[in-house]
């Protein structure tokens, strides 16, 4: 019929659709037989992190005397055998203390080795009661290993080596606040590894595993 309006028809609405990344995979080789596993563990199952990251620990309590160099030497020869076989790991870490009075024996190497073959590092120094102190207070003073975990004692009140998981879990992210501090604290005054007391490059370890994946759509 002539001067009949055509109808207009809406569009169908299309439903968004979101796109998530896969999960970043990282192996993370490290010392000590429950205090840094366990908070590990915890930290995987973390629903922060168990969204965004699949996360293999694997723990070195051998060769004591040497044990950065040990881990990173266990990290290379995991990387190399991944790309070999075309393995899903993104990333590889290693977690280990300087130790004071005394320093673990051929820390300057194993930054060197990891430096050269992408092993990504998370180091404590003095130990990894720093990094568990920095969860409840910043602090700024040198410590040793024993006031390290005097420290962390008068936090969480912990007599032996483990550690309840859900506690620090809910505060990990103002750890990594105050560790951030403490490296920038550093680089401002020139204070080089391991002469970086106290620090704690676990806040780097942090930010890989609780970065959301891009989402579109």
């Amino acid at each position: 019929m002539m001067g009949r309006e055509r109808r207009q028809h809406p569009k169908p609405l299309k439903r968004r659709v979101a796109f998530r990344e896969p999960r970043k995979t990282l192996t993370v080789f490290c010392e000590g037989q429950r205090t840094e596993p366990e908070y590990l563990e915890a930290l995987k199952r973390d629903p922060e992190v168990r969204d965004v990251a699949a996360v293999d620990i694997r723990v070195e309590t051998r060769n004591k005397g040497s044990l950065p160099l040990a881990l990173v030497r266990m990290a290379i020869d995991a990387r190399e055998r991944a790309l070999r076989e075309e393995g899903e790991v993104d990333e590889f870490w290693c977690v280990f203390d300087v130790e004071w009075p005394k320093n673990h024996p051929g820390l300057q190497e194993a930054l060197t080795l990891a430096r050269e073959n992408d092993i990504k590092l998370a180091v404590s120094n003095p130990c990894f009661e720093l990094w568990l102190a920095l969860h409840f207070k910043d602090h700024r003073s040198f410590l040793n290993n024993d006031q390290a975990r005097r420290l962390r004692r008068s936090h969480d009140g912990q007599l032996d080596k483990g550690l309840a998981g859900s506690v620090y879990m809910a505060r990990k992210q103002e750890a990594a606040q105050r560790a951030s501090a403490l490296e920038k604290l550093h680089a401002r005054n020139g204070m080089d590894f391991p002469n970086d007391n106290p620090s704690s490059g676990m806040h780097l370890l942090i930010a890989t595993v609780t970065a959301q994946p891009r989402t579109a759509g």
